[in-house]
């Protein structure tokens, strides 16, 4: 067969598609016959088990007439019980003919369809007569034009100039000219009513899964639900200077693509973008160089390593300065130890009082006043204590990743009457936090994902081989349909690519999501390459 052929299975003859798009029907060629057959039956058999009136049929005859085919895929298909798949190539033009012919013939009509499902309110019946509700699906922005909002209508009749609610927003969008696309090309129609599909330009504030509703209605339509990202990269401008395009860019792709993600990571300093794999980022990154004139680079993200203690240490420090005049004197005394249940206070030390506090990056800290005989002035330094020590644990004293949960008991130190304010007792904290924090056992803690991985049987020994390359632990594994599910959890570190690699292992029949987990203590070995190679980047 030429590279411009198909084999239709419900037809059982084979298509051939000339540059024009125009179709050809033939006999399928003797090389295919036998598969093809196959696939014919098992058809059937997926048609008639779905009706019982074309199941009597089928053992009556062993075989169902191309028009019984039609009706009980029309069927089926009503019930969302069978889901057809063709091939076509809309840039070779092939097998676009025969798709549309499809969906005009067989499909079942907007009116045919069960009431649409909503979040609020009640399911909507397709009804060109009934209050309006419509759905908007994507947003697309082109040059001269704006945002197109393409949407369908699901009840009622939509003219221009209606004043619809946003139920999302509560704003009211007045109804510009309404267009029915084609391609590249757009027709301005009057109306459009339950059951179509058509845009509209320049509404205010209406974005991807929002529901337009006339006023008074509490319909709303349930969203699409777009997957997780299952590949990222670190993403930054080509040239220097070219930030600001680059945030817009990105901007406009997600909300032509809410299957993009964008988080920006204060603490680690990056932009990360996500999406369904390597080629959907290759498609962003062409887009954002051709469209919006900014290049961009990929790499690997920065990984949200912690940093942590796995004992109890104590620590003593005395901050003494004098450059002529008032000096600086703080010194404290500071035990330092994991934050893991209820503190237990060594016999020469008393709780006073308990801060909690959590930092910027999610940590937890406890910091513990057990100052007794007025040593130190905890009205008035206690504060300054605590922001010492939130400072340095910004940049840990181990590879310079942020300090995981932890606990702070000050139970000792000096002030001077005249040298002591908040600058020393913060200089004291940052440093007697430091040394008490290198001697409790210090460990890097990395994020755990939880993944399941949904692959044929057949490939299934050969992902659970990949996953222990990557550190993973296998939970269990479970059937799923046809497919069998790998339950695992694996370090971030290890999950970078991993979609690439998933693809290429399954020939592409695989799928994977990852959510996080926790933190846990990294081996001893992986902790001091992850060490080394901060101290380059410092280093550079």
């Amino acid at each position: 067969a030429g590279s411009r052929s198909i084999i239709d299975v419900l037809l059982m003859k084979q298509l051939t598609f000339d540059a024009a798009g125009k179709m050809t029907m033939s006999e399928i060629e003797d090389q295919f016959k036998e598969r093809a057959d196959e696939l014919h039956n098992e058809l059937i058999e997926n048609i008639a088990e779905n009706d019982e009136e074309l199941m009597n049929l089928y053992f009556e005859k062993g075989n169902l007439t191309e028009d019984e085919m039609r009706h009980g895929l029309h069927d089926a298909m009503l019930k969302r019980q069978l889901y057809p798949i063709f091939l076509t190539s809309a840039t070779e033009n092939i097998g676009v003919s025969r798709l549309m012919g499809f969906i005009d013939n067989v499909l079942p009509k907007p009116t045919e369809m069960p009431p649409a499902a909503t979040s609020s309110g009640e399911p909507v019946v397709c009804d060109a007569s009934g209050s309006t509700v419509a759905f908007v699906y994507r947003i697309m922005s082109e040059p001269h034009v704006g945002d197109y909002s393409f949407f369908r209508v699901y009840s009622g009749t939509m003219r221009s100039g209606d004043d619809l609610q946003n139920a999302s927003t509560d704003v009211t969008e007045r109804l510009g000219q309404l267009f029915s696309i084609n391609g590249h090309e757009r027709d301005t129609v009057e109306f459009m009513e339950a059951g179509d599909i058509g845009a509209l330009v320049k509404l205010k504030n209406t974005h991807t899964n929002n529901t337009l509703r006339a006023k008074g209605s509490d319909v709303v339509i349930a969203p699409i639900e777009f997957p997780e990202p299952r590949y990222s990269g670190a993403v930054a401008p080509g040239k220097e200077g070219d930030e600001d395009k680059l945030a817009q860019g990105l901007h406009q792709l997600a909300e032509e693509d809410p299957s993009l993600r964008i988080t920006h990571d204060a603490v680690l300093h990056q932009l990360v973008l996500g999406g369904q794999g390597e080629m959907h980022l290759d498609i962003a990154r062409y887009r954002l160089k051709n469209r919006f004139g900014v290049g961009v680079e990929f790499r690997k993200p920065k990984v949200a390593y912690r940093e942590t203690v796995q004992a109890r240490a104590r620590a003593k420090y005395r901050h003494k300065k004098q450059t002529g005049g008032a000096g600086q004197f703080a010194e404290i005394s500071m035990l330092v130890e994991p934050l893991d249940g209820e503190f237990k206070p060594p016999a020469d030390i008393k709780v006073r009082k308990v801060h909690d506090a959590t930092t910027s990056w999610g940590a937890k800290v406890q910091f513990i006043d057990s100052i007794v005989g007025g040593v130190i002035d905890m009205r008035r330094f206690f504060g300054a204590i605590q922001k010492g020590v939130m400072e340095i644990m910004k940049k840990g004293p181990v590879a310079g990743y942020p300090v995981g949960d932890i606990r702070c008991v000050v139970f000792d130190g000096g002030m001077h009457s005249v040298d002591s304010n908040e600058n020393a007792f913060k200089s004291a904290a940052r440093m007697a936090f430091r040394d008490g924090f290198r001697d409790a056992k210090p460990a890097l803690l990395e994020p755990i994902f939880d993944v399941e991985i949904l692959v044929p049987a057949e490939y299934t020994g050969d992902v659970m081989g990949d996953l222990n390359t990557r550190r993973g632990r296998i939970q269990g594994i479970d059937g799923e349909g046809v497919f069998q599910k790998v339950i695992a959890q694996v370090p971030e570190s290890e999950l970078y690519r991993y979609s690439t690699m998933l693809r290429s292992i399954t020939h592409g029949r695989g799928l994977h999501r990852s959510s996080f987990s926790h933190y846990e203590p990294m081996p001893r070995n992986v902790q001091e390459k992850v060490t080394e190679e901060s101290g380059e980047l410092e280093e550079a």
